[in-house]
């Protein structure tokens, strides 16, 4: 049986994932980048969001017993820890103050981990819907 996240818990990775954006996002567009620098780190962002919520699941559908292939699972693996590769990267040869490395670095951190929080989320809401939907199908007390 499946428990349903607490609103709690929903409204937390939410927040995180739009604070850590939307951080990001703005530290991006009151950088002195050029313009391509700051389309570099915006696609670097958008990739790993994309690949850390295919990842979970993956290896969500995997523990559940949902087959996944092993190129589907190797590319998800791959694809973030490919983004998180090209952000150190590009942050080691920016020419940036070490505190901005730091905040686009943490921003996307969180950014990354909320995303998998939400993810998580919303596939728990869905198995417990479901869950209460066969509950409220099965036997009946008859009055």
């Amino acid at each position: 049986m499946t428990q349903r996240p607490s609103n709690a818990f929903i409204g937390a990775a939410w927040v995180g994932l739009f604070t850590g954006g939307i951080a990001y996002c703005v530290g991006l567009w009151n950088s002195d980048m050029a313009l391509s620098e700051k389309g570099y780190y915006f696609t670097i962002l958008m990739y790993g969001l994309y690949s850390v919520v295919s990842l979970q699941k993956a290896v969500r559908d995997q523990l559940e017993g949902i087959r996944v292939t092993a190129l589907y699972n190797g590319i998800s693996w791959f694809s973030t820890v490919l983004s998180l590769l090209l952000l150190v990267i590009g942050l080691w040869n920016a020419s940036l103050m070490r505190s901005e490395k730091g905040f686009f670095a943490m921003s996307f951190m969180l950014s990354l981990f909320a995303a998998v929080a939400v993810q998580k989320n919303i596939r728990d809401i869905q198995i417990a819907d479901i869950e209460d939907a066969k509950g409220k199908t099965e036997v009946q007390p008859s009055l």
